[in-house]
């Protein structure tokens, strides 16, 4: 007579624990691979739009107070306009939380303004204004000197900066958010004289933008 075979509740257990193991290990090769390829297409239409960061350009500045007070307090009033524009086809820009500021020898003569946000187009160009307004603010004891020097040189040079965030949109897909700066340069006529009106500089440059 033969011996029977017979399976022990041992040998049985681990079978089943085989095939739980085996059940989820291709669940995670499954969403693995479900994730890759979601990934994948994503950097893929990414690459092939490549978008471009926007574009700044300066068309106005007018600075029509910037006295000091007591010495070392500073009260300016500044009127800006850019031109905004998208330069990507397929792209379009969510511009978020911008505030925009005015900077002189490297000290901030103005508070910040905020800009209402915005969604600029494919190749859309908008224009943005802005008054900017500092009043009472501390600045360094040099600053009267570093204006009276401009003053006889002829010029004053102003940097009009905006921060803020800047989303990407695709079709129906929208980014997270960037940090966007822009960095523009207002180069005004200033010359030995008392003005009767504002200081006014109005040029196209291409201002320096970062993302």
């Amino acid at each position: 007579m033969s011996e029977a075979l017979t399976k022990s509740p041992k040998h049985c257990g681990n079978k089943q624990g085989l095939n739980i193991s085996k059940l989820y290990r291709k669940l995670f090769l499954l969403f693995s691979t479900f994730a890759t390829t979601i990934l994948s297409i994503i950097l893929l239409v990414w690459l092939i739009l490549r978008p471009t960061k926007p574009e700044f350009s300066l068309k106005e500045a007018d600075i029509y107070q910037l006295n000091l007070s007591g010495g070392h307090l500073l009260n300016s009033s500044v009127q800006l306009t850019l031109l905004s524009k998208n330069p990507n086809q397929k792209v379009g820009i969510y511009y978020d939380e911008l505030k925009v500021y005015a900077v002189y020898k490297g000290q901030q003569i103005t508070l910040y303004t905020s800009l209402p946000p915005f969604y600029q187009g494919h190749e859309d160009t908008n224009v943005l204004t802005a008054s900017l307004v500092g009043i009472g603010l501390p600045v360094d004891p040099s600053f009267g000197y570093e204006v009276g020097r401009d003053q006889t040189a002829g010029r004053l040079v102003l940097n009009l900066k905006v921060i803020g965030r800047i989303r990407w949109k695709v079709g129906t897909w929208v980014s997270g958010k960037y940090r966007v700066t822009v960095d523009c340069l207002a180069v005004m006529a200033f010359g030995p004289y008392v003005p009767t009106g504002p200081l006014t500089a109005r040029q196209g440059t291409q201002c320096s933008t970062n993302v």
